[in-house]
């Protein structure tokens, strides 16, 4: 592919974190046109030619979570309507990622389902970060790169300088990115048993590792209502931990989520620009560490047809 023929068009979800992306890559963003009816139904118009170009779509599903779903799929029909060479989706926050099984009957695999959507409607690539589960690459019939924004954060932890770490996942799903991140930091890992009794609900049942005396980062793909990090937080201070920092690559932060952050014990909380901050809203204890180059990159590897797997193996890997 010629390297001029690429483009980057972006939704209405992220329009800071897709100019970080052309910046880093030195082009500018494609011209596209975006608005809603009266009733909410959505118009997409590509205000440039397309034809032949390899057109990267730039949308994170954040809230609201279905308009900007339905604007990606709009994004990637036209796209191809319009004779686009290739398109690849890009989904920064993979929405409906936490519903990748059935945990009980009579209840929808939603994370396929999307899957399917995107397929359907025409994207020939998904480039993603930090999916809730790896195993959701799976359900896709089409090349999907994962990206890890663990690296990232943990190189701007590491500017900190703290002694007597230790890493900690919040429940035993993130055990595996917690320990790649302990494994890189050279730091202990610990892990909180917990329970959770009905969605966006959890209870802490037992902290397993040391944290008395001790800084403890707690490590998560994403901070949704804040429910399940406060409650580790707390836990972890009454087990005696002496400072409290934790790290998440999506910043969902519904409802009072952010009231509860500051309200919690917490040093600092990092969060990457995958979902942008509410500009309304302070940064108080939150750092958001931009992954913009990350993404460009990747972007630029596989329109060139090169390697991207080193950007997305050195966590597993250790």
């Amino acid at each position: 592919m010629r390297k001029g023929s690429i483009k980057i068009f972006c939704g209405t979800s992220n329009p800071a974190l897709a100019e970080s992306i052309a910046n880093a890559l030195g082009i500018p963003l494609g011209s596209i046109t975006i608005k809603r009816f009266r009733d909410g139904e959505i118009y997409v118009a590509y205000e440039e030619n397309v034809r032949g170009t390899d057109c990267f779509l730039l949308q994170s599903t954040s809230e609201p979570v279905n308009a900007r779903l339905m604007e990606l799929l709009i994004m990637i029909d036209a796209a191809k309507r319009a004779s686009a060479s290739r398109v690849t989706a890009v989904l920064p926050y993979y929405g409906y990622g936490r519903q990748d099984r059935k945990h009980r009957p009579r209840v929808s695999i939603t994370a396929k389902l999307v899957a399917n959507l995107l397929t359907v409607a025409g994207a020939d690539r998904v480039l993603t970060m930090d999916l809730h589960a790896g195993q959701i690459q799976g359900f896709f019939d089409i090349p999907v790169d994962n990206l890890y924004a663990s690296p990232i954060l943990v190189e701007r932890f590491r500017k900190l300088n703290i002694e007597n770490l230790t890493v900690v996942s919040p429940d035993i799903g993130s055990v595996k990115r917690a320990r790649g991140v302990a494994r890189i930091l050279g730091a202990p890992l610990a892990i909180i048993d917990k329970r959770r009794p009905r969605e966006n609900e959890s209870e802490v049942m037992n902290i397993i590792g040391e944290v008395a005396d001790r800084a403890v980062l707690l490590v998560d793909d994403m901070i949704d209502t804040a429910g399940t990090i406060c409650q580790a937080a707390y836990a972890l201070q009454k087990a005696g931990a002496v400072d409290v920092y934790a790290c998440a690559t999506h910043g969902v932060l519904s409802g009072d989520a952010i009231e509860r952050i500051e309200a919690a014990p917490f040093k600092k909380v990092f969060i990457t620009d995958t979902i942008p901050f509410p500009d309304n809203r302070k940064l108080g204890k939150f750092e958001v560490v931009g992954v913009g180059h990350l993404l460009a990159e990747a972007i630029d590897r596989i329109h060139n047809e090169t390697t991207v797997s080193s950007l997305f193996l050195k966590l597993e890997e250790l």
